[in-house]
């Protein structure tokens, strides 16, 4: 291009161009350059006239050359507006590089990428752009990020599905070596699956690299995921078990062994083969304990960091698991710190001005989940009742979704909001916390997802705190873990390494739920009126065996009753599951009715008021489906067991003003679960007190509740200043 010596805008540059051919009409590249402006100018046909000119009568080699020197120049050019969205122009010059250059495979995809931005695109212009027989003839590989430019871009397009498809098999056909465009791929399906929500497409378009490299582990792995949030269950099972069958290294056993247990609880008819491979990861994690091994790959940290997570879905024992927890989070902490060495100050909090009670407290808020999710709809009304002269908000929003009201409100609500995709740099990340001076970050997610845990491990913020998502972590890194009396009783600390900290009444509150026309009718599937509906509308890991021969013992109890079951991933999965224990039970099958998930939260909430009396799981119990029940005046039957998980319903019904469902033993379950069968008016009385305590009730009010969340934010803050 133009050296700073030379004009800067086109009509220079063509003076500047055809003197100089004046004086040496020898040199080819002053009339590619001179084309080139002409063309910038939209004088098309007096560009590939100079062109023209400037191959002259030549030979083969000679034209080649020639070809190759025009494309040294155009192309770059095609580069340059893009980087500017002068998609128009770009393309308009891609066009003219394909007829003198049909065989330049890197503007072909260019092109592709730009007829999608003018919305050209359609089957007949891809194969017109003859990607399999360009890639046939030439040696060359694609360049790997502009592939990935184009991926990224067809994905948005569900129309193309099938046609990007076959641009991924054909790209990825032609490599002679397919190292690194696994990480494209495995970045690609986390965007489909996070921000479109589509892991269906995400599993087919892993397919398309697997069919190539059926031992390729780390797409495994996101196959394996896809295959199960999609119901492909036997594939999801199988896929797990192909990696650790093949796996020689104990680190990545116990996540392959997670991702099994995943797969076989999630398929909600593998309980006994779950229940031996929750064993195993015990097992497995106590060895990667004993052996306190060296990881020196922050990945694989992070891979174990999630791996405890589906324990408190079968097994109801704090005391033994959660130490356990805790060895293994200090195990993945002090890798960290080995694997980061002296650049971890570069991103740890470092106190840089003097300590002060007197200050407005910044809050950050950390989570993948802050959108249309449990977390979401729970959380928001702590954003909303904020006192912002006492408190500003940041949030740090992972994997940001793509047309997600409730994400748009958590954005517009805080006083700065950073959305990351979780392909970034997680120290990023870190580094942007500690440059926003936050003072106390509040973990949203616990281990639900693993690219907090390096976050978290960094301390880029003086207070660390865990709310919501799944359980305390037990990261030593983490400060505060926030519970109330009920959820966490006080004996409860003496296995947690976070300090518990109890707000007075509830660890949650919402001002309500927005709710829809229902679509679900009685009629429909075959309940008469009179009909008793008990409701079990949790996700498919939450079903554990015994809780589910409770629930069919009580509709044995109850005439004319019926369960009615929400499935999820698989709903004849789902269905086999409870008629193969109907059947053990003497449980008459024609009283169990299934559904599948309906459009959206607002419909489901509707259609959960057709239900008499919700049953609750156990040993984890619900959290928002409980909150919703109660706000709909439903009856609820829980089991209070030891464990976090295991409470939620009981503290959140407590805090409703009812006792009446909860709990202490199975026996008391099911007797629970039968008397408000069979006993219209206790029903009746339940659902009165659960309406009057909207008016009052803790769990009812939302801004009470911020009051006291803030309160507890300025004590922690108070506590590390008096430090």
């Amino acid at each position: 291009m133009l050296q700073d010596s030379q004009p800067k805008d086109y009509a220079q540059a063509i003076q500047y161009y055809e003197n100089a051919i004046e004086t040496k009409p020898d040199m080819k590249s002053h009339y590619w350059h001179l084309g080139l402006y002409l063309l910038l100018q939209g004088k098309e046909q007096e560009a590939q006239l100079i062109w023209l000119m400037g191959v002259g009568e030549v030979n083969e080699e000679e034209n080649q050359d020639s070809i190759a020197e025009l494309s040294q120049v155009l192309f770059p050019e095609i580069q340059k507006q893009l980087k500017s969205e002068k998609y128009q122009q770009a393309w308009i010059i891609s066009q003219h590089l394909r007829e003198v250059n049909p065989y330049h495979i890197n503007n072909l995809l260019l092109n592709l990428y730009l007829s999608l931005q003018i919305e050209l695109l359609d089957q007949e212009y891809f194969d017109q752009l003859n990607l399999t027989h360009v890639l046939q003839e030439i040696d060359i590989s694609p360049d790997i990020e502009i592939f990935s430019q184009v991926l990224y871009k067809l994905i948005e397009y569900p129309l193309f599905h099938n046609l990007t498809l076959e641009f991924s098999r054909t790209i990825l056909a032609s490599l002679k070596n397919l190292n690194n465009f696994n990480y494209v791929m495995a970045s690609v399906s986390v965007k489909l699956e996070s921000a479109f929500r589509n892991s269906h497409f995400a599993a087919q378009l892993l397919e398309t690299y697997i069919d190539l490299d059926p031992d390729d582990r780390e797409l495994l792995i996101r196959l394996a995921f896809c295959y199960q949030i999609t119901g492909q269950h036997l594939k999801g099972i199988n896929t797990a078990k192909k990696l650790l069958s093949t796996s020689g290294n104990l680190v990545d056993k116990v996540f392959y062994n997670h991702l099994l247990v995943r797969g076989l609880l999630i398929s909600a008819g593998a309980w006994e083969e779950a229940c031996l491979a929750i064993e195993e990861q015990k097992i497995l994690i106590l060895s990667l304990i004993k052996k306190s091994l060296r990881i020196p790959e922050n990945g694989r940290i992070l891979r174990i960091y999630t791996s405890m997570y589906f324990f408190p879905y079968i097994v109801d024992t704090p005391q033994i698991i959660r130490p356990i927890q805790n060895k293994l989070m200090d195990l993945c902490l002090k890798n960290f710190e080995l694997n980061l060495g002296e650049k971890i100050n570069q991103y740890r909090y470092q106190e840089i001005y003097p300590k002060t009670s007197k200050k407005i407290l910044k809050i950050g808020y950390l989570s993948h989940c802050l959108g249309q999710h449990s977390v979401g709809w729970i959380s928001r009304w702590l954003f909303k009742y904020h006192n912002r002269d006492n408190f500003q908000v940041y949030s740090y929003i992972i994997n940001p979704r793509v047309s997600d009201s409730l994400q748009q409100f958590f954005i517009e609500s805080s006083d700065q909001a950073h959305s990351i995709e979780s392909t970034d740099s997680i120290l990023q990340l870190a580094e942007q916390i500690r440059q926003d001076e936050i003072d106390i970050l509040v973990d949203l997610d616990s281990i639900t997802i693993d690219f907090v845990c390096e976050v978290l491990a960094v301390k880029p913020a003086p207070i660390q705190v865990t709310w919501l998502g799944w359980d305390a972590s037990g990261l030593p890194s983490i400060d505060y873990f926030i519970a109330d009396p009920y959820v966490l009783p006080e004996e409860s600390q003496t296995y947690y390494s976070e300090k518990i900290w109890r707000l007075p009444e509830t660890y949650v509150a919402v001002d309500g739920f927005e709710v829809q026309t229902p679509t679900l009718r009685r009629e429909e599937i075959d309940i008469p009126a009179d009909g008793i509906i008990y409701f079990v509308g949790q996700k498919d890991y939450k079903r554990h065996l015994e809780n589910t021969k409770l629930q069919l013992r009580i509709i044995k109890q109850v005439p004319n009753s019926y369960l009615l079951v929400k499935g999820f991933s698989d709903l004849a999965a789902c269905q086999k599951f409870y008629e193969t224990l109907a059947i053990e039970e003497r449980v008459d099958t024609k009283q169990l009715r299934f559904i599948g998930q309906d459009p959206n939260e607002l419909i489901h909430r509707a259609n959960l008021a057709i239900a008499d009396i919700v049953l609750d799981t156990y040993p984890y119990n619900g959290a928002t489906t409980t909150l919703e029940t109660l706000w709909l005046g439903i009856p609820l039957v829980t089991r209070v067991g030891q464990q976090f998980a295991a409470r939620n319903s009981y503290t959140m019904m407590i805090n409703a003003g009812i006792t009446e469902g909860i709990a202490w033993t199975d026996e008391e379950y099911v007797d629970w679960g039968v008397r408000l069968g069979k006993n219209e008016k206790l029903r009746q009385e339940v659902s009165w007190k659960l309406r009057q305590g909207r008016k009052n009730a803790p769990l009812w009010d939302a801004e009470k509740f911020t009051r006291d969340m803030e309160q507890a934010y300025q004590q922690m803050w108070q506590r590390y200043v008096d430090s």
